[in-house]
């Protein structure tokens, strides 16, 4: 159901219609390239996982299944890590990535699934040491971050991959084929969204009370290289995604995962503007709900694309070929062509041409299979660890994702219209801009 919220701009259907691409990249095998983080494919990968409660866990569990071994364990929260380290008698226990890092030479790969503050630099000690990196999405905290972490992987030759799981599923493989045959005809707009938010339990603005920190919780490498703050139960384990200093709202959650289809489908590039319109936030807290139009410019034979973000309950205008009474998930991806429309599940999930009957007639001549297709998201990248083909959702890719996704922050933080220039990395109409493209980091911190 969608939710009523409260704008703090008026926002009409004019202002918010659009359309999206994505960008290309080569496989290439990582025994060609050679480097300091090649591991032969007949020997067994060496796993780290730094962050490894939650969705660490189960990154860690599947990549146990595919011929890697968990050798070491790092989390700040000693009590909130304690089942996945009973789960892994053998490996050693860390609480500073960095002294794990230092001390466990035989470590191959790295998986981080830490709070997204925290991402780039766990990431970048990583890759620093020639050790391939697994990370969980956006990937990083800030446009900037992503730019360096994307650099500094291409240049040690580690196999990467973000934790955008549907990168790898038949659905998104499924949308980019059709829409390359022509399927819905050119495509000139997409909508996608998540009704995913609310993290913050109505608070505006930090706790005024400071209880103690848990004795099993180091406060201070949590909070890595974000401004210090007393510690409070409403930062951590979870809530953190509501905390400007911490996570990166709903678009920084889901997006890599909903918009992801139309980046490959559609070939992104930087797109020319960003623009938002939000229901309230603070200088501490997100908003709950917002809608974020990006315009992106003509690449290879595609025109000119808008693609619209919704968040927070807020969904784009129900398609009149969507059949009476057919529901529209709760996260998702619309395509708008010029000869029909294509609407998938979350997470990059299976396409549909609506109405049903343009599915059937369609399903009666769709194209043969022209993209590889994955043994497995994880599976993947042990084996790109091994010598195999890169992932499809290498660095050079994601994070790319994640810096024009983080893009949607910034609009919403400045409340401007932003004119991109994505080479240099600058909001050429704003320069208030620049504290979010790049925040700076806490003492003693640095990427």
């Amino acid at each position: 159901m969608q939710k009523k919220t409260q704008m703090s701009k008026k926002i009409s259907r004019r202002d918010f219609i659009g359309s999206a691409a994505a960008a290309a990249f080569t496989i290439v095998p990582s025994r060609v390239l050679g480097g300091p983080g090649y591991t032969p494919p007949s020997e067994t990968v060496m796993v780290a996982g730094v962050g490894v409660a939650g969705m660490g866990s189960g990154d860690l569990r599947s990549i146990a299944r595919c011929d890697a071994k968990i050798v070491a364990l790092c989390d700040v929260d000693q009590e909130y890590a304690a089942k996945t380290f009973r789960q892994y008698p053998d490996a050693k226990v860390y609480v500073d990535y960095r002294k794990m890092l230092e001390k466990e030479k035989n470590i191959d790969a790295v998986v981080v699934a830490t709070p997204d503050h925290t991402h780039a630099v766990v990431s970048m000690a990583a890759i620093k040491r020639g050790k391939h990196v697994y990370c969980e999405k956006p990937l990083t905290h800030s446009v900037y971050e992503a730019r360096k972490i994307k650099e500094a992987a291409a240049q040690a030759k580690v196999a990467t991959q973000m934790g955008n799981q549907g990168h790898s599923g038949e659905g998104i493989r499924l949308t980019c084929e059709w829409i390359w045959d022509g399927a819905i005809g050119t495509v000139r707009e997409a909508h996608s969204w998540s009704d995913t938010g609310y993290w913050t339990d109505g608070l505006t603005a930090r706790p005024r009370n400071t209880p103690p920190v848990p004795a099993t919780l180091n406060w201070d490498l949590w909070l890595g290289p974000a401004p210090s703050r007393p510690y409070h139960p409403t930062y951590t384990p979870y809530n953190w995604r509501g905390w400007w200093d911490f996570g990166t709202a709903a678009i920084g959650d889901m997006a890599c995962h909903n918009m992801d289809p139309a980046f490959w489908a559609l070939k992104l590039g930087h797109p020319r503007t960003i623009e938002a319109r939000s229901s309230h936030f603070t200088s501490e807290t997100v908003a709950d709900a917002n809608i974020i139009r990006y315009q992106f410019p003509a690449r290879e034979d595609m025109p000119p694309v808008t693609l619209t973000w919704y968040d927070g309950g807020l969904m784009p205008p129900r398609p009149e070929e969507l059949e009476p009474g057919r529901k529209m998930s709760s996260n998702g991806i619309l395509f708008i062509g010029d000869k029909g429309k294509i609407i998938c599940g979350g997470w990059a999930g299976s396409p549909r041409l609506i109405p049903e009957t343009k599915m059937r007639e369609y399903a009666q001549k769709r194209p043969p299979r022209t993209l590889a297709r994955s043994p497995g998201h994880r599976s993947e990248w042990v084996n790109a660890c091994k010598g195999g083909p890169i992932p499809h959702g290498n660095f050079d890719y994601s994070a790319h994702l994640a810096e024009v996704v983080l893009l949607g922050n910034i609009a919403v933080r400045t409340g401007e219209k932003i004119q991109w220039d994505g080479p240099n990395m600058k909001a050429t109409n704003v320069p208030g801009a620049d504290k979010y493209i790049k925040p700076a980091y806490r003492e003693g911190w640095s990427l």
